[in-house]
């Protein structure tokens, strides 16, 4: 009985990670991420990251925010960095 009941948080575990793993810079769209930083199609390094640190400070588990969506916005910040580094490789 105890094998099951370890078994069964073991497999509850792993089951929040994974869903936590659902939401990032990969699955993200630039334009969505964009969309919720508030940033134009140009946006520079410097201005995801200040984007990205006055939403972060609002939305923080910690400032009253949920984690989910401080995951959203890290998300968000993760792929247009993303995508600015891919950009800088092509000719």
């Amino acid at each position: 009985m105890a094998k099951l009941v370890l078994a069964l948080i073991l497999a509850g575990v792993i089951y929040i990670w994974w869903r936590g793993r659902a939401v990032s810079a990969a699955t993200m769209r630039p334009a969505e991420a964009r969309a919720l930083l508030g940033l134009g199609e140009g946006a520079s390094l410097e201005e995801i990251r200040e984007a990205h640190r006055r939403l972060i400070a609002k939305v923080h588990p910690d400032a009253g925010g949920s984690a989910a969506l401080a995951t959203r916005v890290n998300a968000a910040r993760d792929a247009l960095v993303d995508e600015l580094k891919r950009a800088r490789r092509l000719p």
